[in-house]
């Protein structure tokens, strides 16, 4: 029996209509899918009811990985796939596998030659960037730097002084109500000409996309408190 298929599939960043952020294939494909491996179980089941798939969801069967879930077995959650049953890998936000613990499941699925097709959809780190009018062609994503402030103001330094040295686009994310902190640090310790780019509640109505320099910035102080937000720093 030949493997089914372990299909990645990016969710809504923010309350968006789904025809705006989705392909219709993405439809399609979801309604042929019985078994899932989920960031968060009540969000991905509302979800799949917003998408109106013609399936019940009691129907569906569902496999949590995220950081509660311990001793997580690959194996196992990926043996409809063996079996010959399509799988769906939903993250929390986006898209899976990026910033998401995902990439475990993904990893093994190739060790057990089982095919992975990722689907078209929404990703806050790169449309940040192409918003952002900093390099789009060298760029690093850091994730979560150090809750300690002065460990995270050291590591704003040292990439500060990258990206000063080859021109790379340097991009952050932090726990949404930690924001204000970590936008507090980097107008505190970057230099005044270094540009940052804020990127906050992308594809909603609500969305904010800043880039000005740390000078600017200092005179102009927003609240993004409990926001997704994705900060840049470039040139």
């Amino acid at each position: 029996m030949t493997n089914a298929p372990l299909y990645l599939i990016p969710t809504p960043l923010a309350e968006t209509d789904f025809s705006k952020i989705f392909p219709p294939f993405n439809l399609e494909i979801i309604n042929k899918i019985d078994h899932y491996i989920v960031e968060e179980l009540r969000t991905a089941r509302r979800l799949l009811r917003k998408m109106n798939i013609n399936k019940r969801i009691e129907e569906l069967t569902f496999a949590e990985i995220n950081e509660h879930v311990k001793n997580v077995n690959c194996n196992e959650i990926l043996q409809p796939c063996l079996n010959g049953h399509p799988m769906g890998l939903l993250s929390e936000a986006g898209t899976p596998c990026v910033a998401d613990p995902g990439s475990k499941v993904v990893a093994k699925a190739h060790q057990l030659d089982i095919p992975i097709i990722p689907l078209v959809g929404p990703n806050s780190i790169l449309l940040a960037l192409m918003a952002s009018g900093f390099d789009g062609q060298r760029f690093a994503f850091h994730g979560y730097l150090p809750v300690d402030r002065d460990k995270r103001e050291k590591e704003m330094l040292f990439y500060e002084s990258l990206m000063k040295k080859t021109g790379q686009t340097q991009i952050f994310i932090e726990t949404p109500y930690r924001n204000n902190h970590f936008l507090d640090s980097l107008l505190t310790v970057c230099e005044v000409e270094t540009r940052i780019c804020v990127a906050c509640d992308l594809t909603s109505p609500e969305q904010m996309i800043i880039t000005q320099s740390v000078s600017k910035w200092r005179k102009s102080k927003i609240d993004i408190y409990k926001k997704p937000v994705i900060f840049l720093m470039g040139k």
